[in-house]
């Protein structure tokens, strides 16, 4: 058996040398920054922070208390699944190689990453320090997905979805906007990812709301949130966590990651007083749901803006975003009678669309490099409207077929019965006590 052992691993060695070592025509060395790095390496913790914890806690304590371990369990299964997808090829096909519609393999498993080597939308950082912070956005982008089909989706179809989801969805938007793909060549803004992870996950999850149906009792039965301390809590980790999305997104420990991070403050609390504002004007009451939503809107909102506008249009945008947002989860919700449980759409979706806009509009080319609508380019606004377009109708029509095949394999979702015992006992056989 030995012998066995030792001959196998002499014919490995040479598959896996050529795999660490072998560095593709892409490579690119650089001057690695130790600041920028130390920032990176801080910003990457936040944004996994913004999934586990920060989301599985917002998320949880929205449902039902017979739901909560099953909402969380889906934030986990984003992490562990899209992290091992990522390195076998998300990241390749995202950011290696500059064809427009797609990267290229040739960094798949990391191949030829090497300890110098940098990425040439981050060349002062190491490259496999930018492909994990780059993973973290595509870990929250599917996690998000979950909260519009919550307390009903099946775990299992939930996995298969998620899995093809990043594949047709994700990966060909991030490069698209990210990556050198075609929205970028012409000149699309999206900072941290108002049209790649906001409205497209937004987009997906009302999509996948719709085919899935309503839960049963909504409109008839009270389906109030099950404990909304733990929601503070996770609105709370995930705001901390967005300085790290929005103020990383610059790659660097500079002074455009500071405004970035001014910005998203700012329109965090604009859109909670907002939305405050509005239920008390309405409903006497200002809820601490509201409020929370509306932070959470104002986050969502400048995030594609957050590094081209001024700290004061952040607080300009959070008002917008906490009316919009508000609009979104109230009217147009019952307006076209959908069941979007956690509001994904109202939220992330309205707000990713209504940032891509108002980046256009306020866009500084002081900050950023690029004049907006507001400083005399108003082509700038179109192209951003280009861009809502083209995420819109992708998210929205590969997510409906990819919903459908999946629907061929195992049903989407639950039984009447299991539905009513609670997602907790008959997905994962456990509950909270």
């Amino acid at each position: 058996m030995a012998g066995l052992l030792r001959r196998v691993a002499a014919m490995a060695a040479p598959i896996g040398f050529a795999l660490v070592m072998a560095a593709p025509a892409h490579a690119t060395t650089g001057e690695i920054n130790t600041a920028d790095t130390a920032w990176m390496i801080v910003a990457t913790a936040l944004v996994l922070m913004m999934t586990i914890p920060g989301l599985a806690l917002f998320y949880s304590g929205m449902v039902r208390k017979k739901n909560v371990l099953a909402t969380m369990a889906q934030s986990l299964a984003a992490v562990t699944i899209i992290s091992i997808l990522w390195v076998a090829f998300g990241y390749s096909l995202c950011f290696v190689g500059d064809g427009p519609w797609i990267g290229s393999l040739d960094r798949w498993f990391l191949a030829g990453m090497t300890m110098d080597s940098v990425n040439p939308a981050a060349k002062t950082i190491p490259e496999a320090l930018f492909m994990l912070y780059q993973m973290t956005f595509a870990i929250i982008t599917v996690a998000l997905v979950a909260g519009s089909v919550a307390d009903r989706m099946r775990f299992s179809a939930y996995l298969l979805f998620s899995v093809a989801w990043f594949i047709f969805v994700y990966i060909p938007l991030a490069h698209w906007v990210w990556g050198g793909g075609f929205l970028a060549s012409m000149g699309v803004l999206d900072f941290a990812g108002g049209l790649v992870v906001h409205l497209s996950a937004g987009t997906g999850g009302l999509v996948a709301a719709k085919v899935m149906g309503r839960r049963h009792g909504y409109g008839t039965e009270n389906l109030s949130p099950f404990d909304l301390s733990l929601a503070v809590m996770g609105t709370g980790l995930l705001w901390v966590g967005w300085f790290g999305f929005n103020g990383g997104s610059a790659g660097a420990a500079n002074s455009r990651a500071v405004m970035a991070i001014i910005a998203t403050h700012l329109a965090a609390c604009s859109g909670a007083l907002t939305w405050g504002a509005i239920e008390w004007s309405t409903r006497r009451k200002p809820s601490v749901l509201g409020m929370i939503s509306g932070a959470v809107a104002g986050l969502g909102t400048i995030t594609p803006a957050s590094g081209f506008v001024a700290p004061w249009h952040g607080i300009v945008i959070g008002i917008a975003a906490g009316g919009i947002c508000y609009w979104a989860c109230t009217w147009l919700k019952h307006r076209f009678n959908y069941d979007d449980s956690l509001d994904v759409f109202g939220v992330h979706g309205i707000g990713g669309l209504t940032g891509t806009l108002l980046a256009g509009v306020f866009a500084t080319s002081a900050i950023g490099g690029t004049a907006g609508l507001l400083e005399g380019r108003p082509q700038q606004l179109l192209i951003q409207l280009y861009g809502v377009a083209v995420t819109f109708v992708r998210s929205a029509g590969v997510s409906f077929v990819l919903l459908k095949l999946v629907g061929l394999f195992v049903p989407l979702r639950v039984s009447r019965e299991h539905e009513l015992e609670g997602l907790d006992i008959s997905q994962h056989g456990e509950a909270l006590q």
